[in-house]
């Protein structure tokens, strides 16, 4: 078989590969909501539980209020996994919502991950509406809660707090809102964006007001690996809520969704501060070093490629610089045939001629 015809077959069988692989691949969670009782898929993909309604025309979601201890659900009905395909792959995913509470000190609002298996449908009129005792049910539930009153039974610091839930009610990590100037019980609809990535095994949370841009530096992170909490069990995401004491609401206005395979060869563990800081002297010594090789390696590269252009430059210039100019066909000169005469001259001396007269 010659070459072109191996390079054909070749060719056709990675194409079919592709697509064959792109059809059979599991697909990727993905959505992003702008108005809830106006979308088609709203009823099939998404649940609400206790109080939570579509309200304001079907542009909103409410969870909870202005009854005392009322609580709500927001949930998406289709499974997420944060370990997928095969060979196994972690997976990052991101959310944006825009969200209001109104003033008072209800039991907050909760972005929250359940595991398969999770009562969805069970809620109480405080602490966001999750369950007390979540580590000792077993319910494996990860949460990033926005908080409006302490509650010193649970350890909070302080009011008016984002904080991160693992598996507990007891937040792990806690940042007040008062340090970006925002307020979550204004009533303001503020800007809320939460990324996981699975390849430094951390999780970012942005907070804004309603119209501003994302901020480049999270207000809030935590390093935490989802993919040994879940494995490759499926987990549901959504939004849970209480009143507690109070006539608080919340509301979400809109909400996106997306995850992303991570490559093994992206996967890296965060830093620790203190390593640098003991190994400040080897690390500058290898900074520089590998300095000064990337700078040999691009003058190397740089004179590969000046080469290689000239090289490329003479071979054209001598194939049509040599190159003679050839006229059409119509304009090639062919031999013309003249015919010749014998002329007989006569010449007349004209002093003779003037002595005749």
């Amino acid at each position: 078989m010659d070459s072109p015809a191996l390079f054909t077959h070749l060719t056709a069988f990675s194409l079919i590969v592709f697509f064959f692989r792109t059809f059979t691949a599991v697909p990727i969670p993905s959505f992003s909501l702008n108005s809830f009782g106006k979308d088609p898929s709203f009823e099939s993909d998404f649940a609400l539980y206790g109080y939570a309604k579509v309200v304001n025309g079907g542009f909103s979601v409410q969870l909870s209020g202005p009854a005392s201890a009322s609580a709500g659900r927001f949930v998406y009905k289709k499974p997420v996994r944060v370990v997928e395909g095969n060979p196994r792959m972690a997976v990052s995913f991101s959310s944006y919502f825009s969200f209001s509470m109104s003033p008072g000190n209800g039991g907050g609002l909760a972005f929250a991950v359940f595991p398969s298996g999770f009562p969805l449908d069970v809620l109480n009129g405080s602490s966001s509406g999750l369950s007390h005792g979540l580590k000792e049910r077993g319910n494996r539930v990860f949460a990033v809660e926005f908080d409006t009153s302490r509650d010193a039974h649970r350890g909070d610091s302080n009011g008016y707090h984002v904080g991160f839930n693992v598996a507990d009610l007891l937040s792990v990590t806690v940042s007040n809102v008062s340090s970006i100037n925002l307020a979550l019980n204004s009533g303001d609809r503020l800007n809320c964006w939460i990324d996981y990535e699975a390849g430094s095994k951390r999780v970012e949370v942005r907070l804004s007001k309603f119209g501003d841009i994302r901020p480049v530096s999270p207000f809030i992170s935590h390093p935490i690996d989802l993919s040994e909490m879940w494995n490759e069990d499926e987990v549901f995401v959504g939004f849970s809520s209480s009143s507690g004491n109070s006539s608080q609401t919340c509301v979400v206005y809109s909400w996106s969704f997306n995850t992303r395979p991570v490559p093994h060869w992206m996967h890296s563990q965060p830093l620790d501060p203190k390593t640098l800081k003991e190994d400040i002297r080897p690390q500058t010594v290898h900074e520089k070093r590998t300095c000064l090789l990337r700078v040999l390696a691009a003058l190397i590269f740089g004179t590969g490629c000046g080469a290689l252009g000239a090289f490329i430059a003479l071979f054209f210039c001598t194939i049509f610089g040599n190159r003679r100019p050839v006229a059409a066909e119509e304009f090639v000169m062919r031999p013309v045939e003249f015919e010749y005469k014998k002329v007989n001259v006569i010449v007349v001396d004209k002093s003779i001629k003037d002595g005749e007269k």
